[in-house]
C-alpha cells in the first residue's frame, strides 16, 4: 500500500499560462525542500506549470536520490482534451512517474477542486507560480496559506510582494 506522509510530501501549483521561463526558479526551490527533508512532489497534471514542474522534478531524480514524482490525475482520460504535444508530455509524466494516482473515474464539476483539495491535504509544502489571478491556482494557494504550508511562490514581478504569503 501507498502511504503518503505530508511531513516530506510537496505540491505544485501554477497556472495554465506558465511558459518555462522561471525553471532555474523552479528547480532551485525543488532542491530547498529535498534540502530539507522533502522527498515526494505531487504534481495535479495539468496544462501548463503542472507539467512543467513534473519535467523538472523528473530530471532532478538522477542527482537527488529518493526524490520521488506523483502524478495527481484529477480524472480518468483528462489528457484527451489536451493538444497534442500536451498529450504526449502528460502520458510520459505518467509513465517516467513513481507513482500515479487518478481520483476520479469521469470528469465532473468538482474534480479539479478535489484534486487541488488532495495536493494541499497531502503535503505540507508548496510550490506555485501564482501571479494573482483569479482561478484554481490562487484557491489553492489560499488553502496552502490558511493549512499553514511553507509556500515558495517562483513568480517574478516587480510587485511580487503582493503575492507572496
Amino acid at each position: 500500500m501507498f502511504v503518503l506522509s505530508a511531513d516530506i510530501t510537496a505540491c505544485f501549483t501554477g497556472h495554465r499560462t506558465y511558459d518555462g521561463s522561471r525553471n532555474s526558479a523552479l528547480e532551485s526551490a525543488i532542491r530547498e525542500l529535498y534540502a530539507l527533508g522533502y522527498r515526494n512532489f505531487l504534481c495535479g497534471m495539468a496544462v501548463g506549470f503542472d507539467i512543467e514542474a513534473a519535467e523538472v522534478a523528473l530530471a532532478l531524480r538522477e542527482e537527488l536520490a529518493g526524490l520521488q514524482v506523483i502524478a495527481v490525475v484529477p480524472f480518468d482520460g483528462m489528457q484527451e482534451g489536451f493538444s497534442e504535444s500536451w498529450r504526449s508530455r502528460f502520458e510520459h509524466i505518467v509513465a517516467e512517474a513513481d507513482k500515479s494516482i487518478t481520483l476520479a473515474p469521469k470528469y465532473s464539476v468538482e474534480v479539479y477542486t478535489v484534486r487541488n483539495n488532495f495536493l494541499v491535504d497531502h503535503s505540507s509544502a508548496c510550490i506555485a507560480y501564482f501571479t494573482g489571478e483569479k482561478g484554481g491556482t490562487a484557491y489553492t494557494v489560499r488553502r496552502a496559506v490558511k493549512s499553514l504550508l511553507h509556500l515558495t511562490n517562483i513568480y517574478n514581478n516587480p510587485q511580487r510582494e503582493l503575492f507572496d504569503f
